[in-house]
């Protein structure tokens, strides 16, 4: 869940809805499908939503990092994103 205020999806104006849209398909289709959330319709993607912009660029990078061509797969990933949030004692 996050703290700070977000634009839902059903509150987003056409350009926020367009970069969203654009955002999710640049990920490799094995992120397509949703993993389960701590709150409904809360997501990381969610807290940037209000300067756009910085939003798709951010995730535009990682999803270029995350490209099937590259070595590494999701499960790769996860692990990876699991350690660090170990390591930093963070729970999301």
């Amino acid at each position: 869940m996050t703290w700070i205020k977000i634009v839902r999806p059903e509150e987003a104006d056409p350009s926020l809805l367009d970069l969203l849209q654009k955002t999710r398909a640049m990920y490799p289709p094995e992120y397509e499908v949703p993993v389960a959330s701590i709150g409904e319709g809360e997501s990381i993607v969610l807290s940037h939503t209000l300067i756009p912009e910085a939003m798709h660029h951010a995730f535009a990078l990682l999803a270029v990092l995350m490209r099937p061509e590259l070595p590494l797969e999701r499960r790769h990933h996860e692990m990876l994103a699991t350690v660090v949030s170990s390591a930093n004692r963070c729970f999301f």
